[in-house]
C-alpha cells in the first residue's frame, strides 16, 4: 500500500519571477502560476499595499525549496 504525501508549501526555486512565491503556490495546489500572480497584481491596484504587504508576508513566511 501506497501512502502518498502532499507537497509541503515552499517557494519555488524554477517557477520564480521575484521570489518564488507564486510558484510556491502554483506547485502547492497543482493550478498554473498565472492566476497566483494575477491575483497579487488585483491586490496590488487598490493602493498597493495589500498586494505588497501580503507577498512580502509570504516570501518571509514560507521557506524556500531547497536544492
Amino acid at each position: 500500500m501506497t501512502v502518498e504525501t502532499k507537497p509541503s508549501l515552499r517557494r519555488s526555486r524554477k517557477n520564480r519571477i521575484l521570489g518564488g512565491v507564486c510558484g510556491g503556490f502554483a506547485e502547492f495546489f497543482g493550478i498554473s502560476a498565472f492566476w497566483f500572480r494575477l491575483a497579487f497584481f488585483i491586490a496590488f491596484l487598490p493602493g498597493g499595499v495589500p498586494g505588497i504587504g501580503l507577498y512580502l508576508l509570504a516570501l518571509l513566511v514560507i521557506p524556500a525549496e531547497k536544492n
